[in-house]
């Protein structure tokens, strides 16, 4: 009998190293949560991530302000909605890429805004997919780049 009690009395011990441990590590995802967010406030890059319809579901940074919109992100902010008018060659490689569930990386493409002026994106990504190996989306960063693009050719500018 004495066995017995020593031995629960052992995995009290375990089980009470066990929830602090738990609680540790819950602590350290926090605060690393806590400063990748701080990160990406502090960015002038975005995050997002889309799910397997394209859809957006995260986007951190400034990416509102980045295209010109006051709107919450969706699908539709590729499709030359009030804020402009996608490039069609660079849409159609950028989607091929997407189809083919193909990262790619440092992409750029342009839109023209309501004013007329160009506005250049560089985007990277990579597609996501579960344990059984089902697509589930794309993650990636994009940072807006027109000053640097015109100022690589200002013709462009306009």
């Amino acid at each position: 009998m004495l066995e017995v009690r020593l031995l629960y009395q052992q995995l009290q011990n375990y089980n009470q190293m066990l929830e602090i441990t738990v609680q540790d590590r819950t602590a350290e995802l926090g605060e690393s949560e806590a400063r990748f967010r701080r990160f990406t406030e502090l960015s002038s890059d975005c995050y997002w991530e889309q799910d397997e319809h394209g859809n957006f579901t995260h986007a951190y940074g400034p990416i509102l302000e980045m295209l010109g919109s006051q709107s919450s992100i969706s699908k539709d902010a590729t499709d030359g909605t009030p804020a402009g008018h996608w490039d069609t060659v660079n849409r159609t490689e950028l989607e091929a890429n997407i189809a083919a569930r193909r990262p790619f990386l440092d992409f750029i493409y342009s839109r023209m805004n309501a004013d007329g002026t160009n506005q250049y994106f560089q985007v990277s990504g990579e597609p996501m997919f579960d344990a059984s190996s089902r697509f589930t989306g794309y993650r990636g960063v994009a940072r807006e780049v027109t000053e640097i693009m015109n100022e690589r050719s200002p013709s462009k500018a306009a």
